[in-house]
């Protein structure tokens, strides 16, 4: 699938795409419950800690994407010769740690 918001794309691995579908439908799970939780009048703490755990998720989620993002791309694009994407990774950093 094509991202027409995006300006690059990627092509993933089958087992990274799933891995990284496998978690994103458990933080929409999560998400879900909230919902739920919320509907249901649940006590604040309880939803506050459901929240705090599918931050965590999506924390980690971001780490492994990062990851990937690191082996593929980035060693890629320094191998054949464009240093750009060094100012491209440290700007994506840097919005990240915000």
């Amino acid at each position: 699938m094509n991202c027409p918001n995006c300006a690059k794309t990627k092509v993933r691995s089958k087992e990274e795409f799933n891995k990284l579908m496998c978690r994103l439908n458990r933080i929409e799970g999560q998400i879900h419950g909230i919902k739920n939780m919320l509907e249901k009048n649940a006590y604040c703490t309880d939803i506050l800690i459901q929240t705090s755990a599918v931050t965590a998720a999506l924390n980690s989620f971001s780490k492994e994407l990062l990851a990937n993002h690191m082996k593929t791309c980035v060693a890629e694009n320094i191998k054949s010769g464009n240093d750009e994407i060094i100012d491209e990774f440290l700007s994506t950093l840097q919005k990240l740690m915000r």
